[in-house]
């Protein structure tokens, strides 16, 4: 496996933690403890892109992320959700029932909640946009708070599934 780097960035949401190497972003995290944000002078070439786009996406200058990204962890099927992720569009939700049926798995409706939990690439794979099939925010990794603000921060752009 190629050398990782790690990077940090502010965002209004809190601290965020890029890992990545030459194969692509690996994990974006809410750092936890003592950190403080890395010049863009300072990132790795590897992590600069994902830097630089979460920042114009905070900055509500990008919409969709145009990032690889090659997470370390996961199974077929949590890679398999997680690539299903990036169709809900910018504003928009999805409930796991939606996600699942689009997977071709009615009834996974469980393992696509377990798998969006274990989400490794936040905001960029869009987890948050993922919601209870009454509309209801249920958990995210980052906690409720970040993610209704994410919700919020996405807005006026109305509309269902997918768009």
């Amino acid at each position: 496996m190629p050398a990782t780097a790690t990077a940090h960035l502010y965002s209004p949401i809190g601290l965020m933690a890029l890992t990545g190497s030459d194969a692509g972003l690996h994990a974006i995290r809410f750092a936890e403890g003592p950190a403080a944000p890395t010049a863009r002078a300072a990132v790795a070439a590897c992590l600069r892109p994902a830097h630089e786009q979460l920042a114009a996406y905070f900055g509500r200058e990008l919409r969709d992320f145009d990032l690889a990204c090659a997470p370390v962890a996961g199974t077929d099927f949590q890679r398999r959700v997680w690539g299903a992720l990036a169709g809900i569009g910018h504003g928009r939700t999805a409930s796991y029932l939606d996600v699942a049926k689009l997977l071709g798995n009615p009834g996974a409706v469980r393992a696509v909640g377990a798998a969006n939990g274990q989400n490794p690439i936040a905001i960029v794979c869009p987890c948050h946009r993922v919601v209870g099939a009454d509309g209801s925010l249920t958990g995210y990794a980052g906690g409720l708070v970040r993610k209704r603000w994410l919700l919020a921060f996405e807005q006026p752009a109305q509309g269902g599934l997918f768009g």
